[in-house]
């Protein structure tokens, strides 16, 4: 379990394809010595496990099934991505509840300044956009983000300068494509309707 608060930007040191599989070095700031093999890290949103790790980075296996369902099929060396580590019992928890699951992918088509921010129009895939309300909460290649406003399959967020500086976020253009997870809340609810 994740918040969207991302604590290191992180970069790709080495792709290894293992015939479907993947096996993906990355660069951090953490303090490895610190992190268990075995660890959850949300990497750009997906939930990933720590398989092996030496000072300056870890490395995670990626299935077939999260390569095609996600953006990490599309990385390449040297990419930035967002780091966080899990949750642990006591944590301060300053976004919402992320899960590391991605739902889909999601793509920015506008980014404008507005005041010292920047306002992000993002399109969802038409199936997901229900799960997305106006005030409530997605995260965007891991960080969690409050929804501004929802006009069909589209949905707008502002990014303050924190965010831009400290994720990805403030390097996408227009066309970036980005995994998308939507709220948790909103995908039990529409399982407990669809039960009724």
């Amino acid at each position: 379990m994740f918040t969207g608060i991302i604590s290191d930007l992180g970069r790709v040191r080495a792709i290894e394809r293992r015939g479907a599989d993947a096996r993906v070095v990355i660069e951090t700031g953490y303090d490895t010595g610190t992190i268990d093999m075995g660890a959850s890290i949300a990497c750009s949103g997906p939930c990933l496990t720590v398989v092996g790790k030496d000072r300056g980075w870890f490395a995670v296996d990626v299935s077939a099934e999260t390569l095609r369902l996600t953006t990490i099929g599309e990385w390449a060396v040297g990419r930035r991505i967002n780091l966080e580590r899990a949750l642990r019992l006591g944590d301060e928890l300053g976004g919402h509840l992320v899960s590391g699951h991605v739902d889909g992918i999601a793509e920015l088509v506008g980014a404008e300044p507005e005041g010292e921010g920047m306002r992000l129009e993002v399109a969802v895939p038409q199936p997901l956009a229900r799960y997305v309300a106006t005030k409530g909460s997605v995260a965007l290649d891991g960080v969690s983000l409050t929804v501004n406003w929802v006009d069909g399959a589209r949905f707008g967020v502002m990014i303050i300068p924190h965010t831009q500086r400290m994720t990805t976020l403030g390097e996408a253009g227009k066309g970036t494509r980005m995994n998308l997870e939507i709220d948790l809340l909103a995908r039990y609810v529409e399982r407990l309707r669809g039960s009724e």
